[in-house]
């Protein structure tokens, strides 16, 4: 770690995290992967400072951005939700790579389109790893806190590497969230009638949405079995219907096993629009054959 290098928090924002690609391999302990929720837009970050881009840690916003102040010049990108970004108040490039003078205060402000900003910085945010890991886990606690006012966050050092892309395209969030829905391991546990509701589009993203899971508003699912089902593995993706109907896709955070039945798995490439979807975003699942 350079400890010279190290960034002062001036606004925390709502949820502001450290994220990496997370903790794979870990599942057996009890630990979720956790990591990115929107790993391309993290990934492209680190390539615009030049990065690893699978390696480094970055800075997960949540929709009002986050503003810090680098004791030492950096070299930084903003990438995922387009967001106002500013220098000392002046305007400068989202989606490109962007000098911040020591001492000088980065501001991201509040997102114009979906949810979740990256902050990379070059060398990376260098928090201690946690089981191989410097992603924030909301479910275990494990890895850093989320940031608060004041915090200090190392940086690592900045890597000589040929010159990053020049800017970042945004790919907007959809009107409609459409998510791929492979069936199973649990969907006889659901009526004919209840898989239909899924594929109707007559779903929308809650306001409780987070980074465990995506929880949906509307129609409620019928159960064709009351059984009672004893705890099973739980995947990244998978869509579990609580007692009250309503399926939740897992996301990042998930436990690693749960006791309601998965009517199905959404892919893992197909998340990311999924963690950018703002709250009441209707949500319609194609259902398909495993």
């Amino acid at each position: 770690m350079n400890t010279a290098a190290v960034l002062d928090v001036v606004r925390a924002g709502a949820l502001t995290t450290v994220q990496d690609e997370g903790r794979p391999g870990h599942a057996h302990l009890g630990v979720p992967r956790s990591g990115a929720l929107d790993v391309p837009a993290h990934r492209l970050a680190n390539r615009l400072v030049g990065n690893p881009a699978r390696a480094a840690a970055t800075l997960e916003t949540t929709l009002d951005g986050v503003a810090l102040r680098p004791h030492t010049p950096v070299i930084v990108a903003v990438t995922g939700a387009p967001a106002p970004v500013r220098v000392d108040g002046r305007p400068v490039a989202w989606g490109a790579p962007v000098r911040v003078p020591a001492g000088a205060v980065l501001d991201v402000g509040r997102a114009t389109d979906g949810l979740r900003s990256y902050v990379a910085v070059a060398g990376g945010v260098d928090v201690e790893p946690v089981l191989g890991s410097r992603a924030t886990d909301l479910l275990s606690g494990l890895g850093p806190a989320p940031l608060v006012d004041g915090a200090e966050l190392p940086l690592g050092a900045a890597r000589f590497t040929p010159p990053a892309p020049d800017a970042a395209s945004f790919r907007a969030p959809p009107r409609e969230l459409v998510l791929p829905l492979f069936l199973g391991p649990r969907h006889d546990w659901f009526t004919p009638e209840s898989l239909r509701t899924l594929a109707g589009g007559g779903h929308r993203v809650s306001p409780a949405a987070n980074r465990i899971g995506l929880r949906t508003e509307g129609p409620a699912l019928t159960r064709a079995k009351e059984d009672e089902l004893p705890s099973e593995g739980m995947v990244l993706g998978a869509v579990q219907v609580p007692p009250d109907g309503l399926p939740v896709v897992f996301l990042a955070d998930h436990p690693v096993t749960g006791g309601y039945p998965v009517v199905g798995v959404v892919p893992e490439r197909c998340l990311a629009a999924a963690a950018q979807a703002v709250p009441g975003t209707p949500v319609r699942f194609t259902v398909r054959d495993a």
